[in-house]
């Protein structure tokens, strides 16, 4: 029986301001049914055998494990493995301190978090870990522990697609003598809640809860309203309590799956890569699923003293119960399955990309075509703004994604220009309630812009990422999508330094690269993974070449030749082609002047 869900329920804005923490907890009598010596069940999930306990004993700190590749069919979205040094704090760009005391969180614990790094500090090892100390004769007094929560909101499942949040965890190493009162967690709390939504609607998912060293996990939604409701608050709907051998002495891995891609949607829970429980959005009434699961999530550690929930597995803490136990966290990890019709290379990623305002010089509107979901654009806090990339050519667009911060529009267009003055609106969201939102497309044109009419909150309109796919043909002529622009250009010379290799990838016409006066020369662009090449538009300078080759590479050492000429004529050249590799290269063997090669734009298309 999970109650951790009114452990917070009003967490205000993002800016620093502490929370005001209002406790929604059911009446502890109603505990009082629960509190058996053996092991009562969550909603929805038989009764399971009481626990083998574990003694505590000294452990030897693991050795850090590498934050694991994408599960097949994913690609990581965002990942943290700790490797700061030895008693050093949390980055704050990326992590926050929930400071305060525990009785504030509503659910009656007895602890106050602190951002010391007594309490809550990286290792040196690779590790972080949040440790619950104890002073005084009193057992329900002088508690202080840690919680941490990630500053980005953008962590969850676009429609159609699947998100899987994972983390390797040393549960504290205590046991059901001396660990009453110890509740460590690793849970998710719906980003709606930071722009005013209220606990449980806005949806919490617990990934890990253990109660009491009882070598043991939970895994709990909540949703609805509470008390009661659809998710049966404030116990919430999930697994119960489930046997987790061993993970008070050693690490273990800890997942939840919220796939969306399927129907009904599902959330699915993982220890050790085995499917744990499975939650299905047919089992809850459907506004409620929608209003807790189908928005993103950020992500939050906490090792709690007291409360409700282990009250209700025995009560603590007690004389008996330790101080110094400690939640051990390896790394954390957010992988991504996209949505059908989504592949292919996002145009807009590195493009240049301007905004009507920003918030600050933190937020500018770069941050949201630059693939980072931990970084945002944010606006002013009026209506209307608008965020415009460039895309460096004319494409046809097929799809678009769009990952907004909690504070969203909750009216938008999508518009496309040629010119980025005259603009044509092909995708109209007047009502758009959730966070994660992708649509197909049917347009085309070099600007594309998202123009927000109005803000869902007080804040302005914060979108982490503007994903768009598309393809083009160029002003060179070639079919596919433009892989190389704004990718890694180098070059075996250049004339001087006003015409680097970097500017024929650049997506302006009006800069160029030129190499030195002899032969051979070479321009060089590394894709950053390995296509399938069709075609390359060359836009010659008057210095062109006669005799070139195109090459493509695997490593950038050893190339194969798809193209071949002695009688290159300049200006402005589509080359149809059939090869693949990461790397491909215009190299060039006979000049048509004295001059050197000069292009105004080397353009590699593909899939």
């Amino acid at each position: 029986m999970s109650i951790k869900g009114t452990r917070l329920h009003l967490l205000p804005r993002r800016r620093g301001r502490r929370r005001t923490g209002i406790g929604l907890l059911a009446a502890v009598s109603a505990l009082a049914a629960v509190a058996l010596a053996g092991a009562p069940a969550d909603q929805g999930a038989s009764a399971q055998a009481p626990v083998t306990t574990i003694a505590a004993e000294p452990v030897a700190a693991a050795a850090p494990a590498a934050v694991p590749t994408a599960p097949a069919g994913f690609t990581t979205t965002w990942s943290d493995d700790f490797s700061g040094a030895a008693n050093t704090g949390l980055d704050t760009g990326t992590w926050r301190y929930d400071v305060g005391e525990g009785w504030t969180f509503g659910t009656g614990e007895v602890e106050t978090m602190t951002n010391s790094t007594a309490n809550v500090y990286q290792d040196g090892s690779g590790h972080l870990v949040l440790k619950a100390l104890h002073t005084g004769s009193d057992p329900v007094a002088g508690w202080t522990s840690g919680r941490v929560e990630t500053q980005a909101d953008g962590f969850g499942a676009l429609p159609g697609g699947v998100v899987r949040i994972q983390s390797s965890i040393q549960q504290p190493n205590v046991n059901t003598s001396n660990g009453l009162g110890y509740w460590p967690a690793f849970w998710m709390l719906g980003s709606p809640l930071r722009v005013g939504t209220v606990w449980p609607g806005s949806g919490e998912v617990d990934i890990m809860e253990d109660i009491n060293g009882r070598s043991s996990t939970f895994g709990t939604l909540h949703c609805g309203t509470a008390p009661g409701g659809a998710c049966n608050e404030n116990t919430g709907v999930g697994s119960g309590e489930r046997a987790c051998s061993g993970c008070q002495t050693g690490y273990h891995t800890y997942a939840v799956e919220i796939d969306r891609s399927t129907s009904p949607e599902q959330i699915r829970w993982y220890l050790d890569g085995t499917l744990n429980y499975t939650l299905s959005s047919n089992q809850i009434d459907a506004t409620a699923w929608a209003n807790a699961v189908d928005h993103s999530f950020y992500i939050i550690y906490d090792l709690a003293i007291g409360g409700a929930f282990p009250a209700a597995y025995g009560g603590g803490p007690t004389a008996a119960t330790v101080s110094g136990g400690s939640l051990n966290i390896d790394y954390v990890a957010v992988y991504n399955k996209a949505p059908a019709g989504t592949t292919g290379t996002n145009i807009a990623q590195g493009k240049p990309t301007t905004a009507s305002s920003a918030e600050s010089a933190s937020f500018p509107g770069s941050n949201a075509t630059d693939g980072n979901i931990s970084t945002r654009w944010s606006s002013t806090f009026s209506d209307p703004q608008w965020l415009q990339v460039d895309l460096g050519a004319t494409y046809t667009l097929t799809h678009a994604s769009v990952i907004w911060e909690a504070a969203a529009a909750s009216a938008y267009q999508i518009q496309t220009s040629t010119n980025g003055t005259t603009w044509t609106t092909i995708y109209s969201n007047n009502n758009s309630p959730q966070l994660l939102q992708d649509t197909a497309l049917s347009g085309s044109g070099r600007y594309v812009r998202i123009y927000a009419t109005a803000r869902n909150s007080a804040y302005g309109a914060s979108l982490y990422e503007f994903r768009l796919y598309g393809s083009t043909s160029g002003s060179g002529g070639g079919t596919g999508t433009l892989l190389s622009q704004g990718r890694t250009a180098t070059a075996s010379s250049s004339e001087n330094t006003s015409f680097t290799a970097p500017m024929a990838v650049d997506g302006n016409t009006g800069t160029r690269w030129s190499s030195a006066f002899s032969d051979p020369q070479w321009l060089q662009v590394d894709l950053g993974a390995t296509h399938t090449i069709s075609s390359v538009g060359l836009n010659w300078e008057g210095a062109y070449g006669t005799a070139y080759q195109i090459q493509t590479s695997a490593n950038g050492t050893t190339w194969t030749t798809i193209y071949t000429t002695t009688a290159g004529s300049g200006g402005n050249q589509t080359l149809t082609v059939t090869g693949s590799g990461r790397y491909v290269r215009v190299n060039g063997t006979t000049r048509a002047t004295q001059y050197g090669y000069s292009l105004w734009e080397f353009q590699v298309y593909g899939t």
